[in-house]
């Protein structure tokens, strides 16, 4: 099967060096403006990919992203969001990059090189078929993150991809592949750019969407958020006040003593119907 990487392919644009700011701004912006139409176009393969993932957390399984530098740290950054938003557990999402934590801050030399190093890590965390493992590479040709899928395929472990380039050996070696053809970036092969924010938004689709799948969303808001802040509490204690239509201050004493918004709400109402 034929394979151009365009993630790779010339810009549409030259001599960067002698545009003003402005038209730098301009052309970056008009590029960035194609990322969402390319999600589109993909938005089928990501739906089937959400379902599987649903399906494993539903029976107690877990969701693992797997990549290296950008793709890497965006999995980490997606996973890490989903206790606070969400209050499931950390262990529930898990994001791994090439090279450890280290990694996350700065470029391990020749980490996304190893085909054993991604298999090892999932084995890490004793990575099992009841779990689902999402590999994430804007080229879709690191050999970290396609050797952990075809590991995971010979263990009977679901496996999906997000990847920026079509018929990639990523897309191959993943079961439920998702391919976001965004094109040239605006510098030549820099995929942290359109592929980067292409990569980011798909992971927001997924983990929003299974998550409002495992309940974790009621009408709108995020009534299971970890109140880490002044911020928090504040939207949390506005949260059970509309919902419940009481003041402020009832609100607030509600959350100080259930300290979770879902079961504030919940004991208020059960203690209602028992009046």
């Amino acid at each position: 099967m034929d394979f151009y990487k365009t993630t790779e392919a010339d810009s549409n644009y030259n001599n960067l060096e002698q545009m003003s700011v402005q038209e730098l701004l301009v052309n970056i912006n008009n590029e960035d403006k194609t990322v969402p139409l390319a999600i589109e176009k993909a938005l089928p393969q990501i739906e089937q990919l959400i379902q599987q993932v649903v399906l494993k957390l539903k029976a107690g399984g877990r969701l693992f992203y797997i990549g290296a530098g950008t793709s890497g740290r965006l999995g980490i950054v997606d996973a890490s969001e989903c206790p606070p938003t969400f209050g499931v557990s950390p262990d529930l999402v898990i994001g791994l990059i090439a090279g450890g934590d280290q990694a996350i801050r700065s470029a391990v030399e020749f980490a996304e090189d190893s085909t054993a190093q991604g298999w090892k890590d999932l084995q890490n965390h004793q990575i099992s078929n009841k779990d689902v493992v999402v590999g994430i590479a804007a080229s879709g040709t690191t050999p970290y993150v396609i050797s952990a899928l075809q590991n995971c395929n010979e263990n009977q472990i679901v496996t999906g991809c997000i990847t920026c380039n079509q018929n990639s050996p990523l897309s191959l070696a993943a079961q439920f592949p998702i391919e976001v053809v965004v094109g040239p970036e605006f510098v030549t092969g820099s995929s942290r750019m359109k592929a980067g924010t292409a990569q980011k938004l798909v992971l927001n689709m997924i983990s929003t969407a299974t998550m409002i799948q495992l309940g974790k969303v009621k009408g709108n808001k995020m009534v299971d958020m970890q109140l880490s802040n002044d911020k928090l509490v504040d939207r949390g204690t506005k949260m059970i006040m509309n919902e419940l239509k009481i003041s402020y201050e009832e609100a607030q004493e509600l959350l100080n003593t259930h300290k979770n918004v879902r079961a504030a709400i919940n004991h208020y109402n059960h203690d209602a119907k028992h009046l």
